[in-house]
């Protein structure tokens, strides 16, 4: 919701400033309707109705995979699309991947998103109403920042966001946020980011490798990305998520394992070995190959495990953004907004790992 927007409204009619507050509440618990919020008279319910949209977004489109994960599509009112993901575990977790900016200005080559036009950072209110839609479906208590965009370039927006989602069931030590390596990011986040969770999209040991395939490395090299790592361990004495996709004859090698179980510390570092999702970019290694590669990692005292792939089938895991494909049935009416449109998309899906 446009809290701005309804601050507006609610001193034009003269209301009280804990209405906000009375509102917020309805909308993190998963209300869908301002006829749910009883403890609003019906003449402000309507006025209100008229006046203020209950979401930044419209959702315009919705694809459910085989295996229980949700995608939704959406457009800003200045028609940038924006996705997001809910998924659902054995265990009971249910965990939201939301976007940060509507594409990427960082064209790592094995992400779909990087294909995609740059369009902007979003606000904190577009970011909030991504998760407030995942919320009316069921309770959520995760979030991974792992959607579109680079959140360090966006991270007032993104922390300002943070502070609201324990309000809808997430705790700010189950909420993470990946970076590609955008140090002055990092090393804010150190400082200002609480107990929030660091994941760091690595997928090379050394920069000859690392710079071909995510050319962020030209600009902030692993030296100095990985001090930046270090430091955030040291300060909230919690261990970093190492996320490296695996792609075939690329970085999968048993060297490039070594490499990386020296770069790594293993008291400060989690490896979270990712199979490569198809893009069109690259083939992924194959499953053997992944699991040489995590025994290598192991054997030599770095805790690595494999991602379990959600979404794939709807094109909802990781790398797979690129809004415009593989979209599969639309939703009648949106739930996070007065009105909804037609359009398709994908998106990319975090890692359970990351909910630890």
């Amino acid at each position: 919701m446009d809290r701005k927007l309804l601050s507006s409204a609610l001193d034009a009619q003269n209301e009280p400033a804990y209405r906000a507050d009375q509102i917020w509440a309805w909308l993190a618990g998963g209300a869908s309707s301002w006829d749910e919020m009883t403890n609003l008279s019906k003449e402000l319910r309507q006025s209100l109705s008229k006046a203020v949209p209950l979401s930044t977004l419209h959702a315009t489109d919705e694809a459910k995979s085989k295996d229980g994960t949700v995608k939704v599509l959406f457009n800003t009112d200045d028609g940038r699309p924006v996705e997001a993901v809910l998924m659902r575990y054995g265990d009971g977790r249910r965990s939201i991947c939301v976007s940060s900016q509507s594409g990427c200005p960082l064209t790592c080559t094995f992400c779909a998103t990087g294909t995609m036009k740059f369009g902007r950072n979003l606000t904190t209110d577009e970011i909030l109403d991504q998760a407030l839609h995942l919320r009316r479906i069921e309770d959520i208590d995760h979030c991974v920042f792992m959607g579109m965009g680079e959140p360090m370039m966006n991270l007032d927006n993104v922390l300002e966001a943070c502070e609201r989602l324990p309000d809808l069931g997430i705790s700010t030590r189950h909420t993470a946020i990946s970076t590609v390596g955008w140090v002055p990011g990092i090393r804010r986040l150190t400082q200002e980011g609480g107990q929030i969770r660091l994941a760091l999209s690595l997928h090379a040991p050394n920069d000859a490798l690392r710079s071909k395939i995510m050319p962020i490395n030209d600009k902030h090299p692993i030296a100095e990305v990985m001090d930046a790592c270090d430091e955030y361990a040291a300060k909230h004495r919690r261990k970093v998520f190492i996320e490296y996709v695996m792609l075939k004859g690329v970085n999968d090698s048993p060297e490039l394992a070594i490499e990386l179980a020296e770069l790594l510390n293993s008291k400060t570092y989690k490896v979270n070995l990712i199979p490569y999702n198809p893009t069109g970019s690259y083939d992924g290694s194959d499953k053997d190959t992944i699991e040489n590669f995590s025994a290598i990692l192991n054997g030599k005292g770095v805790t690595a495990t494999v991602r379990l792939t959600r979404g794939q089938d709807i094109a909802a895991a990781c790398g797979q953004l690129a809004a415009g494909k593989s979209m599969s049935g639309s939703i009648s009416e949106s739930t996070s907004g007065e009105s909804s449109s037609e359009a398709s998309g994908s998106t990319d899906s975090g890692s359970d790992s990351l909910s630890d």
